[in-house]
């Protein structure tokens, strides 16, 4: 028999020994955006819940500021590597811990554009539209804002209609940031300051640190799902959580709807059974999972579209003196993210960077002596940019063995290379003459999205409108795997949204 673990006065964190069966009302795979922000949305439903990780709390060290330790020798790096369509291994940008890929992630949450639910038409073909509006999440999209200290002014000219004002106001640009914010005004552009999701509340513990983007935060002030969601919901009597627990297969019972997980933990197998079943591991580990399972593919499409966005650094040098930039994540710039003169489709979204260092692009530049690296990049200002990429059936994740294989070619290059040109050009024109590029290729992984999208229709999609299964009635999805596009944002607002407005409709309580 399955042993409780919800009982009166037991700890919120399954100890590690703990090596039973266990049984609760709905169990959640995954402790990253989707799972921790679902799982503290239910912490009053009343339903015993159980959150999965095959991680654990990510050590808090002082190497988790150290750019020696987190780039060059990947001492946070704990996914398996996984194989590309030649079969070479890479190491991808995903996260086992509680938090998952947001420990280290930027902390930009934007929201999706409103045109970004409908069809876009793209150099290289249609963004299919959403089964549900913009209006769908907008109240969820500031509720999702508060809940991870996202700090904005409303400023982007893009930005979609809100009911409420951002929770808390804008960071402040470091005198090189300002000075490339003017720069890009007297160009005609409209940067705005990003939507962050760190702790300059009021009393807040964020010290706008040079190791922010890229890097687990010391001090807990980065706006992650394990500081803002996990943690919280497991203060409530009904939410626990398993870490070190690796979900093996979903099992169907004779009715056709999941009646256990196996899962694998400190060298034991635990059955884990619940009235309801949602999976939010990520786009690619949920559709491998479910692969591997043989569960909710009658569509054939679980694992199909998946989508990362085409990526680019780009890099402006003035050389000269130190201006000693330190958190330099504050800008970002929209005016070619739709259609308009000049521009005939899409082109994305730029972005201000985590401060690069020597160490930071050393694996990227290993022929390059690390002080000339440092010396570059203590006279840099650093950008992303970004490109919608397009779901396409041949872009998919497969099962090789045991192993994952992802199989991908980014979409939208030519007008990628167009914004990366743009962006360089004007850079120039704000007084950094020495301009550096570097795309990002197959590992980049950490915005995936779209194996296991959302629709009406059953023949082309996983989940319906309500994220639940096609094919499986009590079996939910959460994570970006639901998405149907990519827009060209970065994706963990939405997520979170998204996780809000399921919880909502209140099919899991």
């Amino acid at each position: 028999m399955p042993e409780p673990i919800f009982a009166a006065g037991a700890p919120s964190v399954v100890p590690a020994d703990h090596a039973a069966d266990v049984e609760c009302d709905v169990v959640i795979v995954g402790a990253g955006v989707g799972g921790a922000t679902l799982a503290w949305a239910l912490r009053d439903s009343g339903a015993r819940v159980l959150v999965l990780e095959q991680g654990d709390f990510l050590p808090r060290e002082r190497e988790n500021w150290s750019p020696r330790a987190v780039h060059r020798e990947g001492r946070y790096k704990n996914s398996d590597p996984w194989l590309d369509a030649d079969g070479g291994e890479f190491h991808p940008g995903t996260y086992h811990y509680v938090g998952g890929c947001s420990k280290l992630y930027g902390a930009t949450m934007p929201r999706l554009r409103e045109a970004d639910f409908g069809a876009v038409e793209h150099a290289d073909g249609v963004s299919p539209p959403w089964p549900i509006a913009y209006d769908d999440l907008e109240p969820f999209y500031g509720e999702a804002e508060r809940l991870y200290w996202v700090h904005g002014d409303g400023g982007d000219p893009t930005e979609p209609r809100r009911s409420t004002p951002y929770p808390f106001p804008p960071l402040p640009h470091e005198p090189p940031i300002a000075g490339v914010a003017d720069g890009l005004r007297r160009q005609g552009l409209h940067p705005f300051s990003l939507p962050q999701a760190v702790d300059w509340r009021a009393g807040g513990r964020c010290v706008l640190c040079r190791t922010c983007d890229a890097y687990p935060c010391m001090v807990d002030a980065k706006g992650d799902a394990d500081i803002c969601a996990m943690r919280p919901a497991l203060q409530s009597p009904t939410v626990e959580l398993l870490t070190g627990a690796d979900v093996r297969a979903v099992e169907l019972g004779p009715d056709g709807k999941v009646a256990r997980l196996r899962v694998r933990r400190g060298g034991s197998d635990v059955e884990v059974r619940a009235a309801r079943f949602v999976l939010a591991a990520g786009a690619v580990n949920t559709a491998a999972l479910l692969l591997r399972s043989g569960v909710a593919n009658a569509s054939d499409q679980v694992g199909r579209n998946y989508m990362a966005h085409t990526c680019s650094f780009v890099v402006g040098v003035r050389p000269g003196r130190d201006p000693h930039l330190t958190f330099s994540k504050t800008l970002g710039l929209n005016d070619f993210y739709h259609a308009g003169p000049g521009t005939p489709h899409p082109l994305g979204n730029v972005q201000g960077l985590g401060k690069l260092q020597g160490p930071t692009i050393k694996p990227a530049r290993r022929w390059v002596p690390l002080p000339i690296l440092e010396a570059f990049t203590r006279r840099s200002v650093d950008f992303f940019v970004e490109t919608e990429d397009l779901p396409l059936a041949e872009n998919r994740v497969v099962l090789d063995g045991s192993r994952i294989r992802l199989l991908w070619r980014p979409t939208n290059v030519g007008p990628h290379e167009e914004l990366v040109r743009r962006m360089s050009r004007a850079l120039r024109r704000c007084g950094y003459p020495l301009i550096f590029t570097q795309r990002l290729g197959i590992e980049a992984t950490s915005h995936q999205c779209g194996t296991a999208r959302m629709g009406e229709n059953p023949a082309t999609s996983v989940v319906d409108p309500r994220c639940r299964a096609h094919d499986v009635a009590n079996l939910w999805i959460v994570d970006s795997s639901v998405f149907p596009s990519s827009a060209a944002v970065n994706p963990a607002l939405t997520i979170a949204a998204n996780a809000l407005r399921v919880a909502a409709l209140g099919d899991l309580a």
